[in-house]
């Protein structure tokens, strides 16, 4: 994949403004504010009281504001439980007008000086002229960009977001869709294991179940990538796996992703987290999809 392809999202970005943006938002995440600059992004999850992700979120900073970048349903339902208490707090909670586009290819290097994107050694954000760049990976950036933006004539521009999909879920980044919401706890879709999760910063909304979890063993379940042959995304997302000669209710996908040319899906499950890699399920509504497991790019083993 030499080409620089372009590809627009659909997910979308919380904006928090105002003097107390730091001390109300530290006090609805996952994730310690204190350990976010100008040059690095975090992951970081909104539960609520119960520990129940309403999303997955990348959190950042640019200019004045805080912004938390995730899918559509995440956003929506995160952005009104975050403005309920905002009027007991000089915040300002809004989805900004901001674009988010995402560049993948095997060297982005001469894009990305195009753009004047200069990431250092130990640097995973950086402000540019026209936003703000995440470097997720090697081969994969995300940028934030104003109305004014415009992509380098050599870049191939997709009109939808399944290879920055495909290649999301394949580095096991959770993302919840619609019927996700309020269903997991963060460890549930391995928010610890990408460093979303703080269990020194103090209280959040959540924090004793997502506690409870880490120390009293209590979580018995984990997200796994899966991928099979289809005809196209599963319009009925609820997995099936054996016991015996039957099939039972495994789970249903929190994301899914379609690549037209391989005629191959791609998603991500919430499984018991003693399933065996060599374990096969099944779309329950179409039975012909079978569904393997793919290995996860980082460990799951608590420190």
């Amino acid at each position: 994949m030499s080409s620089v392809y372009a590809c627009p999202l659909s997910h979308q970005l919380i904006s928090l403004t105002g003097a107390d943006k730091l001390s109300y938002l530290h006090g609805q995440i996952t994730q310690d504010l204190n350990k976010l600059s100008n040059s690095n992004y975090l992951w970081a999850g909104h539960c609520s009281a119960k520990g129940k992700l309403w999303g997955v979120f990348k959190l950042f900073s640019h200019q004045d504001s805080y912004y938390l970048a995730g899918s559509q349903p995440e956003v929506e339902k995160s952005l009104s439980e975050l403005k309920k208490y905002a009027v007991f707090a000089k915040v300002d909670i809004d989805v900004s007008t901001n674009r988010l586009i995402g560049l993948i290819s095997d060297d982005l290097t001469p894009v990305l000086e195009k753009l004047d994107i200069r990431f250092s050694d130990d640097q995973t954000a950086c402000d540019f002229p026209s936003g703000k760049a995440l470097k997720l990976a090697p081969n994969r950036v995300l940028l934030m960009v104003d109305s004014q933006f415009s992509m380098p004539d050599d870049v191939s521009t997709l009109d939808n977001c399944a290879l920055w999909q495909e290649a999301a879920i394949k580095a096991g980044e959770p993302q919840l869709n619609s019927d996700a919401i309020g269903e997991y706890v963060p460890q549930m879709v391995n928010l610890q294991a990408i460093n979303g999760i703080s269990f020194k910063k103090g209280c959040y909304t959540g924090q004793e179940t997502v506690a409870r979890m880490k120390y009293l063993g209590k979580n018995k379940r984990a997200m796994y990538i899966v991928t099979g042959k289809s005809d196209g995304l599963l319009e009925e997302p609820e997995l099936e796996t054996q016991v015996g000669e039957n099939w039972r209710r495994a789970g249903k996908l929190i994301a899914q992703s379609y690549n037209e040319n391989s005629q191959t899906l791609f998603g991500l499950v919430v499984l018991p987290n003693d399933t065996p890699s060599t374990h096969v399920l099944r779309a329950k509504h179409t039975p012909q999809v079978e569904l393997s497991i793919l290995p996860l790019p980082y460990s799951l083993e608590d420190e």
